[in-house]
């Protein structure tokens, strides 16, 4: 009796791989969704890409990592208040120079001074 052989693609494995490692799935699992046997071609395949299921103290690393790189609430509400603010500036740099640019304008066409001039006396 001979045993049906499946041709998987690379993509295909590592797409599993990926898979098992980044999710709770389990390997039969997987290999019920993407349809293969074989009792450790899950783990054949992670040697293959030089993967490894990271162990429980790697993963309570990657967890603490990611609570300090996470930002708390008022961190964010701070983020959004510079966001906005910054915008406010843009818009004030924006009216800024167009007030000058009419004032140039007024200079010229009226013959009139507008502007103070350093160094006089009031």
């Amino acid at each position: 009796m001979k045993k049906k052989v499946n041709f998987i693609s690379d993509e295909l494995k590592l797409k599993v791989v990926q898979e098992y490692l980044s999710t709770d799935i389990s390997r039969e699992e997987l290999k019920k969704k993407y349809g293969f046997s074989g009792n450790n071609c899950i783990d054949r395949w992670m040697v293959k890409f030089g993967l490894s299921k990271p162990d429980k103290e790697q993963i309570s690393i990657y967890k603490s990592m990611a609570k300090e790189i996470s930002k708390t609430d008022k961190e964010k509400e701070l983020e959004r208040k510079v966001a906005e603010l910054e915008k406010d500036l843009d818009q004030e740099r924006l009216r800024s120079r167009a007030l000058d640019k009419m004032i140039d304008i007024a200079e010229r066409e009226l013959k009139i001074p507008i502007r103070k001039k350093s160094g006089t006396k009031q």
